[in-house]
């Protein structure tokens, strides 16, 4: 066996666009796109029974073949960006314009809701042809939104290293899921001019390659080589002198998702080995999975502390629309419910005393503002891991600290604007402070212990968490002001 045949290589495919739009141009083309279709648009017509038919896009020849130069010269993801920013009808007559070759990547970059909205225009045979355009571990990121026939005819189409391959990627929230299989591999026995020259033979390296990961003959790793070492060591020298034999980190396709991208933030890692159980190499991570992966956490968590259910399409239907929106707003109008019957238990105080009207929603409003950003603060340390279920108490003592003094000092600060407001009334203004300061005491143990316990039980902390917290600080900000007056003020 020649150095050169001991090198393992697996070489990627070469993609047509290597770069993405300037952000400016981008927008640009974006606009005349949608100035295009504007002006193409056919206005609904009114049927005989009073129904209408939906608008049509219809761009001259002219027009649709200068669309189509412009895309064919996109990078998928500037097309992504395009399709989402578009309506339903508009969308779909711009999908129809993409290469069909292309369709796979572009369903990979698009947003969930988008994607779906696109699939359901496309017939069974043109998304298996996209499918198959797509490696294991790309794979393993559309097979959720793939019909299950679909996603079975591609699979038996695979050979039966990549169907293991697609198996150890489709375990969502792993490593597996986020891994790729484009990756240089050597042998320790050759030399560095060896590796360089082989190198040289391709036309481009797998992205955020930083390393070539060194097996031996049962393609185990046993060490890694760096790009810079490799550039600046002797090329007479053996792999086996200059690479590292301990990878800084490495995963097995098992691991959490959460914890690979807390390892990459802390230790810089552009990339990163998976091993399986016998320390056999199977991929890698990239700083690109894991960049993708944060963002669409980080949006899962907005969205989740919104009461929404799942990202949405701003184009979507009404109907879809209202189903990802209606859970959260049922319990937020049985909680408002509930603070209006808070209310209406202290009407005859609330009579005698008109100011408490007037007061009363800036201790919730309040209350409800510090509450959020409790729960904001430990949310973020929840997934950022720096907070594990044994700190509650730890937790809860420093925000009910800061709690307490908020309380009294911005609670004392009302407590006298209300005194001077409302007849200087001492009473009600102790009042006023002291339920500040009660309902901020109860904001930051709701704030601490909503997530802290939805992640005992495994549930994400962040979802409704902002609904929750409101709630609560609403109906126990009224229920403590009015209470506290009605025993003080009401005589």
């Amino acid at each position: 066996m020649t150095p050169e045949e001991q090198l393992h290589v697996d070489e990627p495919a070469k993609a047509d666009i290597d770069i993405g739009m300037h952000p400016d141009e981008l927008e640009h083309l974006l606009r005349k796109i949608q100035e295009v279709l504007e002006r193409s648009r056919i206005l609904p017509e009114t049927e005989p029974d009073g129904g209408e038919v939906p608008a049509l896009v219809l761009p001259t020849p002219e027009h649709t073949a200068e669309l189509r130069t412009d895309l064919d010269a996109l990078h998928p993801a500037d097309i992504a960006y395009i399709l989402e920013a578009l309506p339903l009808d508009e969308r779909r007559y711009i999908w129809d314009l993409v290469k069909a070759e292309r369709d796979g990547e572009i369903l990979l970059e698009v947003s969930d809701a988008v994607r779906d909205s696109l699939i359901e225009t496309m017939a069974p045979h043109e998304l298996k042809a996209a499918a198959e355009t797509l490696d294991a571990d790309e794979l393993a990121d559309l097979a959720p939104d793939l019909p299950p026939e679909i996603f079975e005819d591609v699979f038996q189409s695979l050979s039966s290293e990549e169907r293991e391959q697609l198996r150890a990627a489709i375990k969502e929230g792993s490593v597996g899921a986020l891994m790729d299989f484009d990756l240089v591999t050597v042998r320790e026995t050759v030399s560095l001019e060896v590796v360089l020259r082989y190198l040289r033979r391709f036309d481009e390296l797998p992205d955020h390659t930083d390393k070539l990961f060194v097996i031996d003959r049962e393609e185990r790793l046993v060490g890694i080589l760096t790009l810079e070492t490799l550039l600046i060591s002797d090329p007479e020298s053996l792999v086996s002198d200059v690479m590292r034999r301990e990878p800084k980190v490495s995963f097995s396709p098992e691991d959490d998702a959460d914890d690979a991208a807390q390892a990459f933030e802390r230790y810089d890692l552009v990339s990163a080995p998976v091993v399986d159980e016998n320390n056999k190499l199977i991929g890698r991570l990239t700083v690109a999975d894991m960049v993708d992966f944060i963002r669409e956490e980080s949006d899962a968590k907005i969205l989740g502390q919104a009461g929404l259910q799942e990202e949405e399409d701003v184009f979507a239907s009404v109907l879809d629309s209202v189903k990802n929106r209606w859970a959260w707003l049922a319990i937020n109008l049985v909680t408002a419910f509930i603070a209006s019957r808070v209310i209406g238990a202290f009407e005859a105080s609330i009579e005698k005393l008109v100011a408490l009207a007037a007061l009363m929603p800036i201790v919730a409003g309040i209350g409800g503002n510090s509450g959020n950003q409790t729960i904001t603060m430990i949310v973020r340390a929840i997934a950022m891991g720096q907070v594990k279920e044994n700190a509650m108490k730890r937790l809860l003592k420093k925000e009910l600290g800061v709690a307490l003094f908020n309380g009294l000092v911005w609670g004392g600060l009302l407590g006298i604007l209300a005194w001077w407001l409302y007849g200087k009334n001492a009473l009600l203004g102790l009042v006023m402070t002291a339920a500040m300061t009660l309902n901020l005491l109860l904001a930051a143990c709701a704030g601490v212990m909503i997530p802290m316990l939805r992640k005992k039980f495994g549930g994400d902390p962040a979802v409704g968490s902002s609904v929750m917290i409101t709630a609560l600080t609403d109906s126990g900000g009224f229920f403590i002001f009015l209470g506290l007056a009605t025993l003080f003020l009401m005589k």
